[in-house]
């Protein structure tokens, strides 16, 4: 017998999925902490063969039958290709093992393997398609370069709107007050945090952002509706790249929908699955 096992492994989860040759889930599981690339290859192994194992081991798969496993694990931050390279030279003691980004993954999950794209939109933002049977990206060079539209990009908005209400040299507003209430009101306060704030830090500001925005603050509407021209951009490129479809994916997708034109919601479709169904595509496994 031939198992499919599919790994999502990403900055702070980590899931697997182990089915059989019919396609029923017969193992899972979830670990939460970093399992991308950055934590290295030897680290990002361990957790692998951890997050694995507890899996093969809820289906009751034998160590003599890991040889029967075909696996395809989406990893974040995989496009390195030194990590790639030292990750796949490690022992799994799998069949076959096929790593790709978790973006790919997720992309191909979406469209059933099919030729489509994904816009992400969480902490960062960034594109994944699969045009022609090719995979390629857009954006998602890191933030503050890239990420437009993202989490992280409306807490630096919020923040540089914060600043400058401070200084008088805009008018405050109720998203103004709220931001610089964290540090008092006090300029200097700010800067100190700024020095070592990261993405997610600036993205944690974006429900506050969309929340204000929602209830009509100038400052907040605007901010986000810059966010929505620039996720506008992203969904007319897709299309102009030959990408047959596009779905809005991501944590921050949900409340940015509203704020896109009816028409650009019109040409958007729903996933049609996981990022873990993408894993399993890439191991092999064929519905």
């Amino acid at each position: 017998m031939t198992f499919y096992l599919g790994v999502d492994a990403g900055g702070s989860n980590c899931r697997a999925r182990l089915v059989d040759a019919g396609g029923a889930v017969i193992g899972s599981a979830q670990a939460h902490g970093t399992a991308n690339a950055s934590i290295g290859a030897d680290a990002l192994h361990a957790r692998l063969l951890d997050i694995t194992g507890q899996a093969l081991a809820q289906a009751g798969v034998t160590a003599g039958q890991r040889g029967e496993v075909r696996a395809g694990m989406g990893i974040a931050g995989l496009g390195r290709a030194d990590v790639r390279a030292e990750l796949a030279a490690l022992p799994f003691g799998f069949a076959s093992i096929a790593f790709a980004t978790d973006a790919l993954i997720a992309n191909l999950g979406a469209h059933g393997g099919r030729d489509g794209a994904i816009l992400i939109v969480g902490t960062g933002s960034a594109v994944q398609l699969r045009v022609g049977g090719e995979d390629f990206t857009l954006g998602g060079y890191g933030f503050p370069i890239s990420d437009e539209g993202s989490g992280a990009a409306l807490g630096l908005s919020a923040m540089r709107h914060a600043l400058r209400a401070l200084d008088g040299r805009t008018r405050a507003t109720e998203l103004s007050l709220a931001v610089s209430e964290r540090w008092n009101h006090d300029a200097a306060q700010a800067i100190a945090w700024m020095d070592g704030a990261t993405p997610r830090d600036y993205g944690a500001f974006a429900p506050l952002v969309m929340d204000h925005a929602e209830a009509g603050d100038p400052n907040a509407r605007a901010i986000v509706e810059e966010a929505a021209s620039h996720l506008e951009r992203f969904i007319d490129t897709i299309f102009a790249r030959g990408a047959p479809a596009c779905a809005l994916v991501g944590g921050l997708a949900p409340r940015m929908r509203p704020w896109l034109r009816a028409r650009t919601v019109a040409r958007l479709s729903e996933p049609e699955g996981d990022p873990l169904d993408g894993a399993l595509l890439l191991a092999g496994f064929r519905p």
